[in-house]
């Protein structure tokens, strides 16, 4: 049950700022502000650390499989723990699990400078704690997403994720040459890198400054007890599954993913092989494309104004195919870094599109683990393709790699186009009970049934007349997805043999307490939906006592708890 309305959030306790053309609402919000400016610092140092990392892995080997794997030790923990950073992030205090993952990744990167300044690092060690430290980051992102309805206002949300794109990209930017520069001004690649590992270890300690004076009130809170980790995730992935409008970002998400990152894993090997560049260089080209991302985030939420979201993400596909072939083909530095700054701004305006589509799909109850679906299937792609095309370029050549990638871009773009993004008014995920009473918590009023008791069967009998058994067939099937996603495990409706107008609709959920959750979990869109079908129900003998906009002869609600076999001790008398 929530605990307080949108009005009490603490991003709108005080005056809620209006949306602006700039895109610079949400930065008049002081704690935003202070999340804001405490991750653009930490971005910095942790981009700063992806150059001089990957730098330092082709000081330390020349294989091209090895260097692209740092790309997928920082890929692979979100692929292998989205689902349970999400789920823990929706179970328990984000404040909290937020303070105990910057704390792990500050450890895990003073560690590894510890080990890079006494020269004790090789390629396998320095794999390790880059993933490590990305264990970190994937426990710690669902959750430092999922925060931003706590911090401003929904209508703001749009442009809070191009800022926060804006705080990530202003460190790409920044980051990779600053990095890079700070690892050229030591005769020893491995001395500047470690200087770098602990400058991005200290990056750490204003944010768990910020979370730790942060009062933090929940936006949503189930007065019912809390879910257990493996539940949740199933809870999780029953969502996703019937939530077309999610899955639609991540097969995009995905796509994209799986082919650009021929860029992001293959670049150090450009700059060294191709370009005849040191780690300066190298971060010359990385700054260019954060610079490009910079660029976007912040023209972006004018640029969304103008272009819907398919446009956005088929125009940054289709340049990426280019960026790939003259990475692969036209070897010249005043051709590339112009190339790279553009493609930047492809990149982050197809990530921020992708990233809001998810916030603005997905209620409160499960927002950290459809995000963290997300970064899964976001770093996923990532991670696999980095593989394949470390592989390929292993094996066959960088070229190849990259010309392969672009070809499989341009070939899956037609395919994936059919799944449309942010398309028309978003639902309103309001908690329905924020706007109206909350419902009886238990709709059995007099019983005290056993939460774990279950399965349970919900049958809820409708009187149709027959002039309007279509529209209410169409109405009562977009309901299945409600029923599904908030929990059911199966879902039917069905019209009486005998009497046509009589149809029976049924769910069935895995306990009591399920079911009691999935009332809670009723939004205002659901709500709407669920109106629509109580809508067509006939009212054969209405009250004449009844106002006329209630609800005099409601559909029959029954349920039925699976009946287990009990043994019989006392043996039966005849």
């Amino acid at each position: 049950m929530p605990l307080e309305t949108p009005n009490s959030s603490p991003a709108t306790a005080t005056a809620s700022p209006i949306p602006s053309a700039d895109g610079f609402a949400p930065l008049r919000i002081p704690l935003f502000r202070d999340r804001w400016i405490a991750s653009t610092v930490s971005s910095l140092g942790t981009w700063m650390q992806d150059t001089a990392g990957t730098w330092l892995m082709t000081s330390l080997t020349t294989s091209p499989l090895l260097i692209a794997l740092m790309q997928t030790a920082a890929s692979l923990p979100v692929l292998a723990l989205g689902l349970l950073a999400g789920a823990t992030a929706d179970l328990f205090d984000r404040r909290k699990l937020l303070i105990f993952w910057q704390c792990w990744m500050l450890v895990s990167v003073a560690v590894l400078a510890v080990l890079t300044f006494l020269g004790h690092i090789s390629p396998w060690s320095l794999l390790a704690f880059t993933f490590l430290l990305n264990v970190g980051s994937s426990m710690n992102n669902p959750a430092w997403q999922s925060i931003i309805p706590e911090l401003v206002p929904r209508e703001l949300i749009p442009d809070t994720v191009s800022l926060n794109s804006a705080s990530n990209n202003l460190a790409r930017a920044l980051g990779p040459a600053l990095g890079g520069l700070m690892v050229a001004a030591f005769k020893n690649a491995g001395t500047g890198t470690a200087y770098v590992f602990l400058l991005n270890a200290a990056s750490f300690a204003g944010v768990i400054w910020v979370l730790v004076n942060w009062k933090r009130t929940p936006l949503f809170k189930s007065a019912l007890p809390s879910e257990r980790i493996a539940p949740s995730i199933r809870t999780g992935l029953r969502y996703v599954r019937y939530a077309p409008d999610l899955q639609a970002s991540l097969i995009r998400a995905f796509t994209f993913t799986f082919f650009v990152s021929a860029i992001w894993s293959l670049l150090a090997v450009v700059a060294a092989r191709d370009l005849h560049q040191g780690a300066f260089g190298y971060g010359i080209l990385n700054g260019a494309l954060g610079f490009g991302a910079l660029v976007a985030a912040t023209q972006l939420p004018k640029i969304r104004r103008l272009v819907s979201a398919d446009t956005i993400i088929s125009s940054a596909t289709l340049y990426n195919v280019l960026t790939l072939l003259i990475l692969a083909f036209a070897h010249k530095p005043w051709l590339i870094i112009p190339t790279l700054i553009v493609a930047g701004f492809a990149w982050t305006s197809t990530m921020a599109t992708l990233n809001t589509s998810v916030q603005l799909s997905v209620p409160a109850w499960v927002q950290a683990r459809a995000l963290g679906t997300y970064l899964m299937t976001f770093q996923g792609g990532l991670a696999l393709g980095s593989i394949l095309w470390g592989f390929v370029a292993e094996h066959a050549s960088t070229s190849k790699a990259l010309a392969a990638s672009a070809a499989g871009l341009l070939v899956t773009l037609p395919l994936v186009h059919r799944y449309k993004i942010l398309q028309g008014a978003a639902p309103d995920h309001t908690p329905y009970q924020w706007k109206h009473p909350a419902p009886a918590p238990h709709p059995l009023s007099g019983q005290e049934l056993d939460h774990t008791e279950g399965p349970v069967r919900i049958s809820v009998e409708y009187i149709v007349p027959i002039d309007r058994y279509a529209e209410f067939t169409h109405a009562v099937h977009q309901l299945r997805g409600v029923r599904l996603r908030d929990g059911a495990m199966r879902w039917g409706i069905f019209r009486d043999a005998i009497n046509p107008t009589l149809l029976n609709e049924t769910f069935v959920m895995e306990s009591w307490l399920d079911y009691l959750r999935s009332r809670e979990r009723v939004t205002l869109a659901d709500r709407e939906i669920q109106d629509r079908v109580r809508a067509l129900h006939h009212n054969p003998d209405p009250d004449p006592d009844c106002a006329p906009d209630c609800e005099s002869f409601p559909p029959r609600v029954s349920y039925q708890i699976y009946a287990r076999e009990i043994a019989n001790p006392t043996p039966h008398s005849a």
